[in-house]
């Protein structure tokens, strides 16, 4: 019987709206519904920006300075372009803001734009470009407020009716610049950080398609391979057991049933095997059906054996030490082995007075041994044309059935090796070792 697999592989777009949905959950409902319309985002930072920044504009109102409230309303505009042309906005932005600080220095909040255009930029941008744009925006709104603190410039704080300290400005002018300079390294780690983030939701998903796609492809291998499996041995006993039937119907009819009987039972099985190859391929399996899993090969060992006695073959088999291990996929993989060995017997030995298959198991080693004292031609230069394989004139054998065993076989860190056991016979040796827990 064939084994199939307990979940079926997703493609590799499946896997990235999955983490594209676990993405989503976790940014809660608000902020997917803004990262899901970036227009309306843009317009919650102008209206945060127009909010932060309405004191100094009413101030300058007030006072009849016109042109800041200009400044800011160019500023807000700006940032609407932000995720688009971060680096032109930037610009723009620290070029408004060093104006406003020449004509309301004292003003609430007035490098607030800077704070969303340095994030824009971060988030877009590399670290170092981010780094670069902080100091250069940066440094020319200190340099002002330094000059403001030293006198050179006429800024003198408004004002306020009590009694201030002689170097007041000084200090003010020192705390705005530091506040100024920290509001926008912390916009700036913001960015990096949220940058650095989706870097590693792309680097996840990319994992993931690559790890889906390595599934699928592992998949079809292991499909390929069952099928191999499937129709040579099916096919090989079959045509053995309609030659057979054909050649002694007429003397031995009962005899010819019986090979008849075996026929149409190895075809039911193929066909059943096939079927439960190809279904892992459709998505229509019925809601609430089991998985499929690998079957049981340690009872169907034997009717293996049977039913390549019946198409012709003189089989021994002996089986030393304890029972093989309570695993249905390491039962499998001897079933198999054994199998193929045993269809190449069929298809290719000539003249066989004996078949002997040996399975041995000695603590967590089980060795596999087929050997026949069949005769066949090899290749032209003495050797087999395909490592492992036997060829005959009009074989038309692949060499894919080693391959196939030796996947197996290397699943349990064993080996498979197949070659000439006398002057005239063949044998597949096969080692495999068992680490699980029922190992005895």
């Amino acid at each position: 019987m064939i084994d199939a697999v307990a979940v079926k592989d997703a493609p590799a777009a499946q896997a990235d709206a999955s983490l594209a949905e676990l993405t989503a959950r976790r940014r809660g409902r608000i902020r997917r519904y803004l990262f899901q319309h970036p227009r309306a985002m843009d317009a919650v930072v102008v209206a945060c920006y127009l909010l932060l920044v309405s004191p100094t504009a009413v101030e300058s109102v007030l006072d009849g300075v016109w042109a800041a409230p200009v400044l800011l309303a160019a500023a807000a505009a700006s940032l609407l372009f932000r995720r688009s042309h971060p680096v032109p906005v930037i610009v723009v932005v620290a070029v408004l803001e060093a104006g406003l600080t020449l004509l309301h220095p004292w003003g609430s909040n007035v490098a607030a734009g800077l704070w969303f255009a340095l994030y824009s930029v971060a988030v877009a941008r590399g670290r170092r470009f981010a780094l670069v744009s902080l100091v250069a925006a940066t440094a020319p709104l200190v340099f002002l407020y330094a000059l403001l603190a030293v006198g050179p410039l006429d800024g003198r704080l408004p004002d306020m009716g009590v009694n201030t300290p002689e170097n007041f400005q000084l200090i003010s002018s020192i705390a705005a610049g530091v506040s100024i300079t920290l509001s926008n390294v912390i916009a700036t780690g913001v960015g990096v950080s949220v940058r650095q983030r989706r870097e590693h939701e792309h680097e996840v998903a990319a994992w993931a398609s690559r790890a889906t796609r390595l599934g699928s492809v592992t998949e079809r291998n292991r499909i390929a391979r069952e099928m191999h499996d499937v129709v040579a041995h099916s096919l090989t006993v079959m045509i053995s057991l309609s030659d057979g039937a054909a050649v002694v119907v007429k003397k031995d009819p009962a005899r010819a049933s019986e090979a008849l009987g075996e026929l149409s039972r190895t075809g039911r099985t193929a066909l059943a095997d096939m079927r439960r190859v190809l279904g892992v391929l459709r998505d229509d399996s019925a809601p609430g059906q089991e998985p499929r899993g690998p079957v049981v090969a340690g009872d169907n060992l034997s009717k293996l054996l049977e039913g390549f006695r019946t198409a012709g073959l003189p089989l021994h088999y002996t089986h030393t030490g304890p029972s093989l291990p309570d695993d249905a996929a390491f039962q499998l993989t001897v079933y198999r082995i054994v199998q193929e060995s045993l269809t190449n017997v069929l298809r290719y030995g000539r003249s066989l007075g004996r078949v002997d298959v040996a399975v041995v198991r000695d603590g967590s080693t089980v060795t596999i041994d087929v050997v026949d004292d069949g005769k066949g031609s090899v290749g032209s230069d003495g050797s087999a044309a395909a490592p492992g394989a036997r060829v005959y004139p009009g074989s038309v054998g692949s060499g894919q059935g080693l391959a196939g065993m030796l996947e197996r076989a290397r699943i349990y860190a064993g080996t498979v090796t197949a070659g000439r056991s006398t002057d005239h016979g063949w044998r597949v040796h096969a080692v495999l070792h068992w680490n699980g827990d029922n190992a005895k």
